[in-house]
């Protein structure tokens, strides 16, 4: 890469290598290179899409240096300023070519300002991320800020809040039909749900353990009792289930798992899991988002099924 030579006079030769052993959700999302650095062998991970969720390019990051045991390096040609910001927090070498190099294997951090940088932002409150799902679920079709409001059973004020935070994100865009407000985007549901990754929470707050008879026959089914219903993935041994308050169970709960035969699991949420549930168990994009740092390989790639069969039936309107 000149980039390198011509800024820090490092010379990087491409070798020779076949990465035929590495799962297909690693070959379909990047193309991977082997590199000498001034004999300083390392992997150029080149993304094929969208960069992923922090928590999901580190566990494909850490399957491809499991294999090849050698230094992982990703090559942009764009960088977020918050993107970066997650980038050095988790010390993952990257290159954004003519703009910044980040190689903590070698010491080296040079900055200049990417193009796509752009001032941190505050935390996503969850009435917003309440919305951009539901606004995904609905096909990223325009939807009135009254008819939002109604839906998630919210108020008008709340609404507007999360609105104007996701006009604010470039998630979203409101446009005004007389007094009315309404909700739009360009980006196909997929698309709308990888541009917000980043900023989108995991909903679980806490979670707790009360004894099984405790739990109500509407309590809706979350983690990993939810993915089992959802994928093909065997029943975990403690049951787990969600809400958004756990104060009734205050003189009962634990914080930690006494009894695997007598408890289950309850997750407190930033927002009642009942909202944008359509059956017994949470949401699908909701359960995505509360696993999205398990580091199972299993687990991951039955989250990645989830999320194309839902992408599947959103786009067959039959969600």
């Amino acid at each position: 890469m000149e980039y390198l030579y011509k800024v820090l006079g490092i010379k990087a030769t491409v070798q020779r290598a076949e990465f035929d052993h590495l799962p297909n959700y690693i070959a379909v999302r990047y193309r991977l290179q082997k590199v000498s650095m001034d004999g300083q062998k390392v992997i150029f991970l080149y993304p094929k899409t969208e960069l992923a969720q922090i928590e999901v390019l580190k566990k494909h990051i850490a399957r491809i240096q499991k294999k090849e045991n050698l230094p992982v390096v990703l090559v942009l040609n764009e960088l977020s300023y918050r993107q970066k910001e997650y980038l050095l927090r988790e010390k993952i070498p990257f290159i954004v070519d003519g703009k910044q190099i980040y190689l903590p294997f070698m010491s080296v951090y040079l900055q200049e300002r990417c193009d796509a940088e752009k001032q941190p932002r505050e935390d996503l409150l969850p009435s917003a991320q309440l919305l951009l799902l539901h606004f995904i679920y609905g096909g990223t079709k325009e939807l009135p800020s009254s008819q939002a409001a109604k839906d998630l059973k919210l108020t008008a004020t709340s609404i507007s809040r999360a609105s104007r935070q996701l006009e604010e994100m470039g998630l979203l865009q409101i446009k005004k039909a007389g007094v009315q407000k309404i909700l739009l985007s360009e980006d196909p549901p997929e698309v709308l749900f990888q541009k917000a990754e980043e900023t989108l929470l995991n909903p679980v707050k806490r979670t707790v353990y009360v004894p099984k008879e405790y739990i109500g026959a509407d309590m809706l089914v979350s983690g990993y009792s939810a993915l089992a219903e959802y994928s093909m993935l065997s029943a975990p041994a403690v049951e787990c289930y969600a809400t958004d308050k756990i104060s009734q169970w205050k003189n009962v709960m634990t914080n930690r798992l006494q009894d695997s035969k007598t408890q289950v699991a309850v997750e407190m949420w930033r927002y009642d899991p009942r909202i944008l549930a359509t059956g017994h168990s949470v949401d699908a994009l909701s359960l995505a988002l509360t696993l999205k740092d398990d580091t199972d390989e299993r687990v991951e790639q039955a989250v990645e099924e989830l999320l194309s069969e839902v992408w599947r039936k959103i786009d067959g309107r039959k969600i």
